[in-house]
């Protein structure tokens, strides 16, 4: 129950602060960082996928350059 009456209290100060318009501004701001959360852990994911593909392809060529100079 205390945890209802905080969030009254919380969100009364920000209308009190901000006005109705910046407090709900705020929770679109909110709302547009969850939404796009999932989207950025794809993409770090993603990025660490195509490094790691890079730095064989690296390796590969590098090889391939070298053996190609001994020859």
């Amino acid at each position: 129950m205390i945890s209802l009456y905080l969030t009254v209290t919380i969100v009364a100060l920000m209308i009190a602060y901000a006005g109705i318009e910046g407090t709900l501004r705020v929770f679109a701001w909110m709302d547009l960082q969850i939404r796009y959360l999932p989207l950025r852990i794809r993409l770090e994911l993603m990025k660490r996928k195509l490094k790691s593909q890079l730095d064989k392809d690296r390796e590969y060529f590098l090889r391939r350059l070298e053996n190609e100079k001994s020859k």
